[in-house]
């Protein structure tokens, strides 16, 4: 089920919120976690009900796993327990995600004709997956309390996280859960969190949404490209992109909010860093962490010299490659952040000595070309993308983008004035772009405005406007982009 779907925002959320609050109310506890674990089933389900199978027998091993762990003091037990726990989230991970590309680069190398069977990708298998693989890595390391299997399943299961994060840690969720101050509806909280649910969808349907009919128009048609047009597709990508994800990740605060849960943040102004390594501390934050801890300081982090340092920090952005997709696209994308990022490293003290504003625009700008390994559909088009951008020369923007770009206010205003400013279309890209530049580099991000808020009948209405003006553009319903990954 979507966030910005009707089917959500009429039905499943009240009955979330009441239905749980409801069993709160008499004191039923344990059912209100049963409840909502069940809800969260009918958010994952809803689109593909076979996609519950997966997450219930993910969810049931794992605990098994972890049940096992938790209560062995064999030291040799419990680490070929470990492994077989690593060993079947990477398993499940490898068959869905995986398999296809694995073989069918096999086949081309060797010519060989391994069968590849176009699995659907289940919702969210990377997300779930990882939160229970740091679970299960905890619990060898004796660093997880005795949970319930309903308190665990709802951990996974919390339908705000589950299908494009944050990647939330056991500590962070179930203690949450079980404290009774948070049973009762929080006015406070709750206004909280419709302001940043209606930030975050304002975020997804009015501003990615739209930036994604320029950023989709122009990967699918290379050839039109120009310097000129090359230019305002990949800026358009690179904000469609924060706005999509991070306006999920609102969305999912506010929520998470409405129940009294605080989710750890995900995005703190990403494209306002002034190096590759404050943009990592700022974007997809729950990812990163997740590299650190369970990737990066198990290969040994910094503690084995400096050559091992950069090796593992390479390491760790090949397997976040890897991670995102089954795609050599992903991979190289991967590999070029890794590189970057050690070189920022290396000559660190050299660079900070270079203006703030000139070591943000050279971060910014490699975001933005590396955005575009990211977003290609295969390394061919990568080159073509680049070509465009430094072979064709500066020219007009092709009418068919600005039909792309035909919003239903567009059309509206060409009805309207379209005789007397011929170019309005023109104009109204121009300035979407430029505005939105503007909000991701100069104003304060949805996790900012929480921690100052206060209510005011200004922003009340704000966030009125915000959620109606919404809820009547849902007619173009379009998934998050990170529910591919």
């Amino acid at each position: 089920m979507l966030f910005n779907s009707y089917i959500f925002v009429f039905l499943f959320l009240p009955m979330s919120l009441v239905g749980y609050f409801g069993l709160n109310s008499i004191k039923k506890y344990s059912l209100a976690k049963i409840f909502l674990i069940g809800m969260s089933f009918w958010f994952y389900g809803y689109f593909n009900p076979s996609y519950l199978v997966i997450m219930c027998a993910s969810i049931g091993i794992n605990y098994f796993i972890s049940d096992i762990m938790h209560k062995s003091n064999n030291g040799a037990l419990r680490k070929i327990i470990l492994w077989i726990g690593i060993l079947f989230n990477i398993g499940i991970l490898f068959y869905f995600k995986y398999h296809d590309f694995f073989f069918l680069n096999i086949n081309q190398a060797f010519g060989t004709d391994f069968t590849l069977r176009h699995l659907v990708l289940p919702l969210g298998i990377s997300f779930f997956t990882f939160q229970q693989l740091s679970y299960v890595i905890d619990s060898y390391k004796k660093d997880v309390p005795k949970y319930n299997f309903f308190d665990y399943s709802l951990f996974v299961t919390f339908f705000p996280q589950l299908v494009a994060g944050p990647i939330v840690l056991h500590s962070e969720i179930v203690p949450q859960f079980a404290d009774k101050t948070k049973k009762k509806i929080n006015a406070d909280n709750f206004a909280k969190g419709l302001m940043a649910f209606g930030f975050g969808m304002a975020k997804k349907v009015l501003i990615a949404d739209s930036l994604g009919r320029i950023a989709n128009w122009g990967f699918d048609n290379l050839a039109m490209l120009n310097t000129t047009s090359a230019c305002i597709v990949m800026l358009s990508y690179t904000l469609q992109l924060y706005f999509d994800f991070s306006g999920y990740c609102d969305t999912a605060t506010g929520i998470g909010y409405m129940f009294n849960i605080k989710l750890p943040m995900n995005f703190n102004s990403p494209y306002k860093a002034v190096n590759i390594l404050d943009f990592w501390d700022r974007w997809h934050m729950t990812l990163t962490r997740f590299f650190k801890t369970y990737v990066y300081f198990p290969l040994g982090g910094s503690r084995k010299g400096k050559f091992r340092t950069y090796l593992n920090v390479f390491i760790v952005f090949v397997v976040s490659g890897i991670w995102h997709g089954a795609n050599w696209t992903f991979i190289v994308w991967g590999m070029v952040h890794g590189l970057f990022s050690v070189f920022t490293r290396m000559f660190k003290k050299y660079i900070d000595k270079i203006p703030k504003i000139i070591n943000w625009f050279i971060t910014f700008a490699f975001v933005n070309f590396a955005w575009v390994i990211f977003r290609a559909k295969s390394l061919a088009d990568v080159e073509g993308f680049y070509y465009k951008i430094f072979k064709e020369g500066v020219g007009p923007i092709p009418k068919e983008m600005l039909d792309a770009f035909s919003l239903p206010e567009v059309v509206l205003l060409n009805r309207l004035y379209g005789d007397k400013y011929p170019d309005i279309t023109l104009w109204v890209l121009i300035a979407f772009v430029v505005l939105s530049f503007f909000a991701v580099v100069f104003l304060k991000n949805t996790n900012q405005k929480i921690d100052k808020f206060k209510p005011t009948v200004l922003g009340s209405i704000l966030t009125a406007f915000l959620i109606a003006y919404t809820i009547v553009s849902l007619s173009g319903i379009s998934t998050f982009l990170y529910f591919n990954f």
